[in-house]
This record gives C-alpha cells, sequence and structure tokens, in this order.
C-alpha cells in the first residue's frame, strides 16, 4: 500500500453529496477540503439502498437510524378534490425500510459532525479554476480572495454549478414547471391536527392538469410544500413574498379547502423560488484531467422519482472509493486520474437510468395524465 499518496483534493459545495465525499475520503485517511459558500439547511431526503450504503461508508450509519424516520415512508397521491389514487402505508414493524425519510437539514448536521475538524471551509464562494500550465493542476479562487492549488476539484456546487463549465459545455434546461417552496412551522401545524391527518405520517402528492402540490410532514413537525405548475416563464412568479403567495393561490383556485390552507398558513417571509431544471438524460462529457463533478451538478433531475439524493450520495462513495483503491494499489495521481474517469462512466450510467424515470414521471405531468395515471405508475414501480 502507497504511504506517500497524498492527492490535493478540494470539495466545491456542502450539500449531502460533498459531505460523504469528504467523510469517506477521511475515513480512509485520504485528506480533502471542502469549500462552502454559507451554512443554509433547506429541505429534506429519502435515502434508499444506495443511499443507505453512503452513509455506512461516511461512518454515520448509526446516527442516521437515529434519526431517519421509517414513518416517513407513507406516502399518498391525490386530485385536486382529495379522492386518493394511491396510499402506500408501511407496516408498523417497519424494522428494515427500504426508504427511510431524514430532513436534509438533519443529514447535512449529521455529515457536517462526522467530518474532521478544519476539513470544511465556510465562507468560501468559488470563483474560478484555472489550469496551472505544464500539470493537471488547478488554481482555484474564491470570493474572499482565497486561492489554493489542487490535483483535483470536485463540482458538488448543485443545479447552478460552477464548476461544471470546466468538464462540459452542456447547460441545464428549464422544465416547463415553476413554483415555490414554503413551509408551515411546528406551532401552527399543532394547532390544525386537521391537515396534518389530511397529509399523513410522509408524504401527500396532488396532481391535477399541470399542476402539483407536494406536502411533507418533516421530523419536527414543521410542513414543507411544494407547489409547482406549467409555466413558459420561468420567472413568472413574483420576487415579493406577500405578492407571490396570492399569486400562488390563484393558480390553484378550485383545489380542495384544505389544499389552499397549506399555502395560506406557511410563514409568510419564507417563500421560495423554485423553478423546475434539469440535464440532459444521460450528461456526459469527455474526461478532462483533474477535474470531475458529483450530485446534481453532474445529473441534475426532477423530483419526479424520489431518486436524486439517492443517486448524489451513491456516486459521492463510488468517487470516494475510486480514489482509496488508487492508494491500496500503490498508484499516484496519473492512476487517480484514470479511476476518476472511470468513475464518471460508471456512475453515469447508472444516473441516465434514474433520470430516464424522473422525465417520464416529469412528461406523465405535463401530458396532464393526472394522480390517477401518476398513481398506476406508482404501483407499478412499488411491484
Amino acid at each position: 500500500m502507497s504511504t506517500t499518496f497524498s492527492p490535493r483534493i478540494a470539495i466545491i459545495g456542502g450539500g449531502p453529496a460533498g459531505l460523504v465525499l469528504v467523510n469517506v475520503l477521511a475515513r480512509n485517511n485520504i485528506a480533502a477540503t471542502l469549500y462552502e459558500r454559507d451554512a443554509e439547511f433547506s429541505s429534506r431526503a429519502h435515502l434508499g439502498e444506495t443511499g443507505q450504503a453512503a452513509m455506512k461508508g461516511a461512518g454515520v450509519w448509526e446516527t442516521f437510524q437515529k434519526n431517519s424516520r421509517p414513518e416517513g415512508e407513507e406516502t399518498k397521491m391525490l386530485d385536486k378534490d382529495g379522492n386518493v389514487y394511491y396510499h402506500h402505508v408501511p407496516p408498523p414493524d417497519n424494522t428494515n425500510p427500504s426508504r427511510p425519510e431524514i430532513d436534509r437539514s438533519m443529514l447535512r448536521k449529521i455529515l457536517l459532525d462526522a467530518a474532521p475538524a478544519g476539513s470544511i471551509k465556510f465562507g468560501h464562494a468559488f470563483v474560478s479554476a484555472t489550469p496551472v500550465t505544464g500539470t493537471a493542476q488547478w488554481e482555484l479562487v474564491f470570493e474572499n480572495g482565497h486561492k489554493t492549488v489542487v490535483d483535483l476539484v470536485v463540482g458538488a456546487d448543485g443545479a447552478h454549478s460552477r464548476v461544471r463549465p470546466l468538464v462540459s459545455d452542456v447547460r441545464i434546461r428549464y422544465t416547463g414547471l415553476t413554483g415555490v417552496e414554503v413551509s408551515m412551522s411546528p406551532d401552527v401545524g399543532a394547532a390544525h391536527p386537521e391537515l396534518l391527518a389530511r397529509i399523513g405520517s410522509g408524504s401527500a402528492y396532488v396532481l391535477d392538469g399541470t399542476k402539483f402540490i407536494a406536502a411533507q410532514i418533516n421530523g419536527d413537525g414543521r410542513v414543507r410544500l411544494y407547489a409547482w405548475f406549467h409555466s413558459d416563464d420561468p420567472d413568472v412568479v413574483p420576487s415579493d413574498p406577500a405578492a407571490a403567495v396570492p399569486f400562488i393561490l390563484s393558480q390553484y383556485e378550485g383545489w380542495a379547502p384544505w389544499m389552499r390552507q397549506l399555502i395560506e398558513l406557511a410563514d409568510p417571509q419564507a417563500v421560495y423560488h423554485r423553478p423546475l431544471y434539469m440535464l440532459p438524460v444521460g450528461h456526459s462529457w469527455k474526461h478532462r484531467a483533474g477535474a470531475t463533478l458529483v450530485g446534481d451538478a453532474m445529473n441534475l433531475m426532477t423530483p419526479f422519482a424520489g431518486q436524486g439524493a439517492n443517486i448524489a450520495v451513491w456516486a459521492a462513495l463510488q468517487l470516494a472509493l475510486k480514489i482509496i483503491g488508487v492508494r491500496e494499489s500503490g498508484g499516484g495521481l496519473q492512476e487517480m486520474d484514470a479511476a476518476v474517469a472511470a468513475y464518471e462512466q460508471e456512475v453515469g450510467k447508472r444516473a441516465k437510468e434514474e433520470a430516464f424515470i424522473t422525465e417520464l414521471n416529469l412528461n406523465r405531468i405535463l401530458n396532464c395524465e393526472g394522480a390517477q395515471g401518476m398513481a398506476e405508475a406508482l404501483r407499478l414501480d412499488a411491484e
């Protein structure tokens, strides 16, 4: 085993994928530095078998189990009148859930707490990367003036990745669905138990025509809601929250009162614009030495297959294992670059399969198949 293999690795972005990567490498005595522009927490994730394997690889499996919610697997599909077309309830003794739910903020905290001291640099917004002449290295520049030279830069910086252009000219495309993310605080939810009962312990999806609502119960009792609808303009929602909520409600005229109430009771100061973008199914590129991608930066897909978080953390695990394998076999930087190229091919193939499913479900929405059509797809997927 090589004892001199010490590549300088920079990970851009502190979402689940970047955090899994830095943790798995650290557990195998390979140092990496993760640069995060801020420390905001958001959303949540369902982790299936591939995601759970990443939690084990990152050394946080027991903590993950303590904080995940098997009952969060409950899923409903309804129409705008509240008719239920699909309802999955996990068994009471669900001791080995296939897709336990965990709040993304909790998942991120678990991974942050597990990371070695000094391995994460907050307040470092990535600006640019310049090839170092005569090498496969990159000089990275950050908004705060920090500069560093690395052997490998990994873009884990999400949909609007600034690292992606280093390896790919492909741009994300607008899907035709736009909308907002809002949330109802735990105390408001506690005052309206009838609304929580409508959603259940996990997620309720409501579909009518090209309009879609996803309501999710978080571990702390908060209700997170996404409202998407078709528009040729991704920025049609007013930027002022005071105007955005009435605008969103106008898109859901005629929907069941309790569904509209979820929007009305949401925090008016926490309205986030969420147009949906995606990369082409099967996004790939000619490998470029010293740079690669992971997560949404690599394979951005819509949330309509529930696999985005799974693929992201699984891909991070695969990249880490490739790098670890180089060290174990006594390789150096050239071998690491070849291993990264192999990672891109292998993960790209798996991600393509999941992206195809999510695009299929997106088209079901855009083609107005409705709750009944989507419910049938869920049944087939469960078989």
